[in-house]
């Protein structure tokens, strides 16, 4: 797989109380990723950037809302999110999320 590649599959952490739930209790952490991202692209993008062993990937796309700009519509952009199990005993540091 392409180096340039894997590095465009992660966009940022997400961060929400779901995602800390899910770092705490289950060795989780969410990503935001591309929206043509396969799970086998998001698994060695975090083995590749974080120097971690991934178990298992689960992504999922969310719809954006649908917002109103006073009398105009609108809508946020559609977006892709992983969530990421590592294997038991390791972590990722996540600066400034906390």
């Amino acid at each position: 797989m392409n180096e340039l590649r894997l590095m465009e599959v992660l966009k940022a952490p997400h961060v929400s109380e779901k995602a800390a739930l899910a770092a705490e209790s289950g060795n989780q952490y969410v990503f935001r990723v591309a929206t043509d991202a396969t799970k086998g692209e998001v698994r060695k993008a975090v083995e590749k950037m974080f120097d971690v062993k991934v178990e298992q990937v689960r992504v999922l796309n969310v719809k954006g809302k649908t917002k109103r700009f006073g009398a105009r519509l609108g809508k946020r952009s559609d977006w892709r999110k992983a969530y990421v199990r590592l294997v038991e005993g390791q972590e990722i540091e996540m600066l400034g999320a906390e």
